[in-house]
């Protein structure tokens, strides 16, 4: 038991991979109870992706299952099945990402499993959608690729790259997410589950925010600009003495400060910088003198010049030194969970902060304390 917003919450886990169970992780770090459910011998993908290991184990799959309990159910045979059924009959939310159809198959889906549980929040994760896309693989790469993402990453036009991450996957959990906890919110008004549906390509197009709204508004069909900013400058990487500095300068205000503190206060009223507009039309000027006096000085002696001017700025930061960042800045970005030393949930709350009671099982380690506790819910039900 927890003393977290969700505690009491009962969360059926058929999840794989990324973007379903970094949702339930998330769940389970706000006090639900989370059963994942793996198949038997190999369990979840993401066991077998390494290198890295810890302690012989894949660090892929130890980021994202804390908080859960592991069961090893075999769908492939009615006994598992029965299983699956019971602990989905006493689920608060039931959330997978099989591809679609492979639940209904199974006699899992939400139309299956509705009449014996009016209040479930049923919610199913694809690639493409449950329609014409449904036989397309939800791989993350494949959706940065097809859904115009990686059209406006690289170094510059003709390379696209992907983003160093599953960031599509990452963001199409957290949407679930939200669409969980609204149904939830709706299932206490009225007593009535639903089922949510999300998609990786329509997270993503979604979250492209500003590139996508200008094509559904205006046509544009933006391109590669490296580091650069479609519509502020400066926004880009630029070479300080030592390593790359970042600049992001979003305002007319910030602009004045920047060049003020680099020594050279009349760019702020040359014609081609004085207004963001005429920044952005005239970027590659812009870069070039920006560069020659960024070039003077050490990133870190920049930061601390333009820092207290108001002016966005920062060294591009390996993992390491962003860690090192965010524990000097007191974020508490670790958490320590037996001999583990996990991300932390960035979730802050003030009454009710996330908590951390299981560390990432070991596949099926919880199967007899799980089916035991529904094997005595069927014994009950049948008095």
């Amino acid at each position: 038991m927890s003393d977290g917003p969700l505690d009491g919450l009962l969360v059926a886990d058929f999840s794989r991979v990324l973007a379903a169970p970094y949702l339930t992780m998330l769940l389970g770090d706000l006090g639900a109870d989370i059963v994942k459910v793996e198949r038997p011998g190999t369990g979840d993908d993401t066991r077998a992706w390494g290198p890295p290991h810890h302690h012989g184990a894949a660090t892929y799959n130890l980021s994202v299952n804390r908080n859960k309990r592991s069961v090893v159910l075999d769908l492939a045979t009615e006994e598992g099945r029965s299983a699956a059924r019971e602990l989905a009959g006493r689920a608060d939310v039931l959330i997978e990402n099989f591809r679609p159809g492979t639940m209904a198959r199974l006699g899992l889906d939400e139309a299956a499993l509705r009449p014996g549980n009016p209040g479930l929040v049923y919610c199913s994760l694809s690639g493409f959608g449950s329609g014409p896309g449904a036989a397309m693989p939800g791989y993350d790469l494949l959706v940065q690729a097809a859904g115009g993402l990686m059209s406006v990453t690289g170094p510059g036009p003709g390379q696209p790259t992907k983003v160093g991450v599953a960031l599509v996957d990452v963001l199409c959990g957290l949407h679930a997410g939200i669409g969980v906890l609204a149904a939830l919110r709706y299932r206490d008004s009225t007593g009535r589950g639903q089922l949510v549906e999300v998609d990786l390509l329509s997270t993503l197009l979604s979250s492209m925010v500003n590139q996508a709204g200008a094509h559904t508004m205006t046509g544009v069909v933006p391109g590669i600009l490296g580091n650069r900013h479609p519509s502020i400058a400066p926004y880009e990487v630029f070479a300080a003495a030592d390593r790359p500095i970042v600049l992001a300068v979003g305002t007319d205000r910030q602009f004045r400060s920047l060049v003020t503190v680099l020594g050279s206060p009349e760019l702020a009223d040359d014609d081609r910088f004085v207004t963001n507009t005429a920044r952005v039309a005239h970027v590659d000027d812009l870069a070039d003198l920006l560069g020659t006096r960024l070039s003077a000085r050490s990133a870190d002696e920049w930061c601390e010049l333009l820092t207290p001017h108001g002016v966005p700025c920062g060294p591009v930061n390996d993992l390491a030194e962003a860690f090192g960042l965010a524990e000097r800045l007191g974020l508490a970005p670790r958490v320590h969970l037996d001999g583990q030393d996990l991300v932390a949930n960035p979730i802050r709350l003030d009454r009710t902060p996330p908590s951390y009671r299981l560390p990432p099982p070991g596949l099926g380690e919880h199967t007899e304390e799980v089916t035991r506790w529904l094997a005595t819910g069927r014994e009950e039900s049948d008095r």
